[in-house]
């Protein structure tokens, strides 16, 4: 398991399903189109790789996040993901999430909002023309 986490995770987007980059030294960027369905097999992957790491997290952990679209599966699959990732700051490491939104997709940008505000999670949120 210990070489585990010195693997970076990439998982290439599909017409449905965001592109995932996990890499060891704090980057997790989560983009594209939010509608993680039934991969089990993939969920388990990140899930692993995310409790490994937090283990033995990176001073900072940087949490990029830019979605086209989100449905509710997917989200509630992302609160799971920051969740588990805010316990880095147990072990007095830093954490810092940008949520990237385009300026005339409200949608999105309330979704992360309600994620942020219903699960106190602290998101900076960047707008992008």
């Amino acid at each position: 398991m210990e070489d585990f986490i010195s693997n970076e995770v990439h998982i290439l987007p599909t017409e449905n399903m965001p592109e995932f980059i996990f890499r060891p030294d704090g980057t997790i960027i989560i983009r594209g189109r939010g509608l993680i369905g039934n991969n089990p097999e993939i969920l388990e992957q990140i899930f692993i790789w995310i409790d490994t790491y937090i283990q033995n997290p990176a001073e900072t952990t940087y949490v990029t996040l830019a979605f086209e679209y989100l449905n509710s599966l997917s989200t509630n699959v992302l609160v799971t993901i920051l969740k588990k990732l805010l316990q880095v700051i147990v072990m007095s490491k830093k954490i810092v999430i940008q949520w990237y939104y385009e300026d005339d997709d409200a949608d999105i940008l309330e979704r992360g909002e309600y994620i942020s505000e219903s699960f106190n999670i602290p998101i900076e949120f960047i707008m992008i023309y």
